[in-house]
């Protein structure tokens, strides 16, 4: 729960960013990468070496006040970050489950970073000031979102209590966080709140709420130190959604000695544990594809988060998570990448998604700050269940409430289907498809994006269908399995693609169509890079896509890609117009739905080109620059994407495939947390070049193996599978038998082949 970082005043989404921009404070709690607003970044505390004229109100209180610059030293691991400040104040700071631990080391002879000896001349020296250090705690959050807040100050401990009330990033409602500030290391000389720009001791609370007229008004509390003698002071902050009373004892539970070794060494103990399971052969690698690889994985390890014991919203044994932060973007990879390193972890995260069902009514498509996100598209929900189903996900699993879950997401609309479950019910029912202009009666939400919900509902559909006939609901199997071929009603055989003018010379797109079945109009290009990229957000006015194009959400059929390529005129012509994509600039790999078009060379018979194109995006849009993360990192989605796709086994979400490139490595070995064995895969004729990147033969535990997909039992069981490389295609992974499986391809009856 706890992820303490510095926060700056630039790209604040995950509180910092290595844009130079100023720092603001040091808070205790993080979303990564959510795109949009920030999130979190609750009650930050921010040091200040003392006050000019050992006046408290000549010290700086406000965020727009104490910004200062950063030096030129930041360090970043799992489980430790530092960094110098302009004031010549060096922090450092680790966390556990629930606290964070800062070490603030002072200049011995500090200057004021805010006003120079001669104000006339800004490169004159700093003045000097006393060290007396001053630590305030601040009652806000990143996204400056607090309806109220209260703040009580020991006067002889300098313990800081309190809570506030705040908004979530992405979702409706408010939430409630409360805190607990501890201090070690100096002599408390004064204690005291401050509102605003003034400061004061003759009070050691204050209470804040929005009067509707300001913005939200600075306010909290601070302690200041006689000079420490080690020029160190550290601070401790607990957090709890519970009471401060619990953010008082998970600190102290936690963190009780304020030894910062020990916790640091715990917290990089941890890390070294979860990232231990997968072990990569690094001879003949780059160091920076291994740091490219290992921050993947770290990354994607970060959301959903733990709050169990944290839930103040109901009374349940079972574990509870946060920051689905949102599963539109975490069902493609995400959960994919835990299930194989770590499925402990998703299991509990599983059962959490079904507790949720069970008080809230609907499982959720995003969920942050124990509020209910927007839904982006579909119940995707439904996929990452259906997933971890078809995975032997099961200690403790509720399959039965799983899968009541999901046939309410398929069958009943909620009053408001912006924030859980899905829209148009009645026309995706009787039409078959979700309409432009939709009449919705039922519930409310965006009458937007009908062409990205319709092929998402139907892969929703799809997944409840293979959980459906394993669990042995076969009414239900067909009824769903049928629905899923609904995508076919928004295509528009005739459609054509122009780009500046030009004729892409590829026909037949998803199109809008209306409630009376006539059809609409949006450029099949319209809200990819080439044209009006940024026009397709949940807004008003958002447009029949989410995200990206009719180009891209025309490839979005992942339940019958045999269907698909059929209907986009065979194999050969898929294969051009699946290049063209990717190579004429309609593709940003940025989206997550640009990743499954990367290995759909697969279902037509071409898997070298998968591995093509991995080695274009990796490392051309994935790298260890400042800029090496396409976009945003959508809560670890890119980071999950870069890993298993250096893995060599990038998944099909919601099915039981995993699409085979060769590993970035000359092996790569996952150690299995249900089972304890070890799966490997082993290139044969590697090159750290990467030359040889094209799959000539592969043996699966030594027996000749042409499939170009696994499943995941591979995983479980600790296979190795061996890939003899060339720096040519070959026929391998061609052959119609060698295709991962599809509806159209298999049938029906051979459903097994999903399941």
């Amino acid at each position: 729960m706890a992820k303490a970082v510095a926060d700056c005043n630039g790209d604040d989404q995950g509180g910092f960013a290595s844009d130079g921009s100023d720092i603001t404070g040091f808070s205790h709690m993080h979303d990564s990468g959510t795109g949009g607003s920030p999130s979190l970044g609750l009650f930050p505390i921010f040091p200040q070496a003392g006050c000019a004229d050992g006046d408290i109100d000549n010290c700086k209180f406000s965020q727009a006040d104490r910004a200062v610059g950063r030096g030129d030293s930041v360090i970043a691991r799992p489980g430790y970050f530092s960094l110098n400040l302009a004031s010549n104040i060096t922090a450092e700071m680790t966390v556990t489950n629930h606290t964070a631990l800062y070490r603030f080391t002072f200049p011995s002879n500090p200057t004021n970073p805010y006003n120079s000896t001669d104000s006339t001349n800004a490169s004159a020296p700093a003045a000097p000031i006393p060290l007396n250090p001053v630590i305030l705690l601040e009652l806000t959050d990143l996204p400056l979102s607090r309806i109220n807040g209260s703040i009580n100050v020991d006067s002889k401990t300098g313990r800081m209590t309190g809570n506030g009330t705040f908004q979530p990033s992405f979702g409706l409602g408010s939430y409630v966080a409360h805190f607990c500030a501890d201090w070690s290391g100096g002599t408390i000389q004064d204690t005291g709140v401050w509102v605003d720009v003034r400061a004061t001791n003759a009070t050691q609370n204050v209470t804040v709420v929005n009067d509707g007229v300001d913005t939200v008004l600075p306010a909290g509390g601070f302690v200041r130190f006689q000079a420490p003698q080690n020029n160190q002071l550290l601070a401790r902050v607990g957090m709890s959604f519970i009471s401060s009373d619990q953010a008082c004892s998970n600190a102290q539970s936690e963190i009780p000695a304020f030894d910062f070794h020990q916790t640091l060494s715990a917290a990089e103990n941890v890390w070294h544990e979860k990232l231990g399971v997968v072990s990569a052969d690094q001879a003949g690698v780059k160091s920076s594809f291994l740091e490219i690889f290992y921050s993947g994985v770290y990354r994607a390890m970060i959301s959903p988060q733990d709050y169990t014991g944290e839930n103040p919203l109901w009374q349940s044994s079972e574990p509870y998570y946060d920051s689905f932060y949102c599963i539109w973007d975490s069902f493609r990879a995400i959960h994919q990448l835990i299930t194989i390193v770590d499925p402990v972890s998703q299991t509990r995260m599983v059962r959490a998604l079904i507790d949720i069902y069970r008080h809230e009514g609907k499982l959720p498509d995003c969920r942050m700050s124990l509020c209910k996100g927007f839904t982006q598209g579909g119940s995707n929900a439904d996929i990452v269940l259906t997933d971890s189903y078809l995975k032997n996900i099961s200690d403790g699993v509720d399959w039965a409430t799983a899968y009541e879950g999901l046939v309410s997401d398929a069958e009943i609309e909620p009053p408001n289907w912006s924030v859980e479950g899905r829209g148009g019910q009645m026309s995706w029912h009787n039409l078959h498809y979700i309409p432009a202009e939709d009449l919705d009666v039922l519930g409310v939400g965006p009458h937007t994006r009908s062409i990205s919900r319709t092929v998402e509902y139907a892969y929703d559909d799809f997944c409840v269908a293979q959980m459906a006939k394993g669990l042995g609901h076969m009414d239900d199997y067909q009824k769903y399995l049928g629905r899923s071929g609904y995508w076919q009603n928004l295509f528009k055989a005739d459609q054509t693609s122009t780009l500046n003018g030009t004729d892409t010379g590829f026909t037949g797109f998803f199109q809008p169509k209306f409630l009376n079945g006539t059809w609409g109009f949006q450029d099949p290009a319209f809200c990819s890079p080439l044209l009006n990229f940024t026009s397709c957000y949940l807004n008003p006015d958002g447009h029949e896509t989410y995200e990206g194009s009719a180009w891209l959400y025309s490839f979005f059929v992942p339940q019958d890609m045999a269907g698909l390529i059929s209907t986009l005129g065979g194999a050969d012509t898929f294969v051009k117009r699946l290049d063209y994509l990717h190579e004429s600039g309609l593709l940003y790999i940025g989206d997550e739905q640009a990743f499954l078009p990367v290995f759909q060379y697969h279902h037509a018979g071409r898997p070298a080109k998968s591995a093509e194109r991995v080695h274009y995006y990796i490392p051309s849009q994935f790298n260890t620059t400042t800029a090496g993360i396409a976009g945003n990192d959508d809560s670890g989605a890119m980071g999950s994407f870069v890993a298993l796709s250096m893995m060599g086994t990038f998944p099909n979400p919601g099915q039981n495939v995993y699409y085979i490139t060769p590993p970035f490595f000359p092996s790569v070995s996952i150690k299995n947390g249900q089972t304890g064995n070890t799966a490997t895969i082993r290139n044969l004729n590697f090159d750290g070049s990467y030359q040889n990147i094209y799959i000539q033969s592969a043996t699966l535990n030594g027996q000749s193996y042409t499939k170009n997909y696994l499943t995941h039992s591979f995983f479980l069981n600790g296979d190795t599978l061996e890939l003899t490389l060339g720096s040519t295609e070959s026929t391998w992974g061609q052959g119609a038998g060698d295709l991962p499986p599809s509806l159209s391809s298999i049938g029906n009856s051979s459903m097994a082949m999903f399941i």
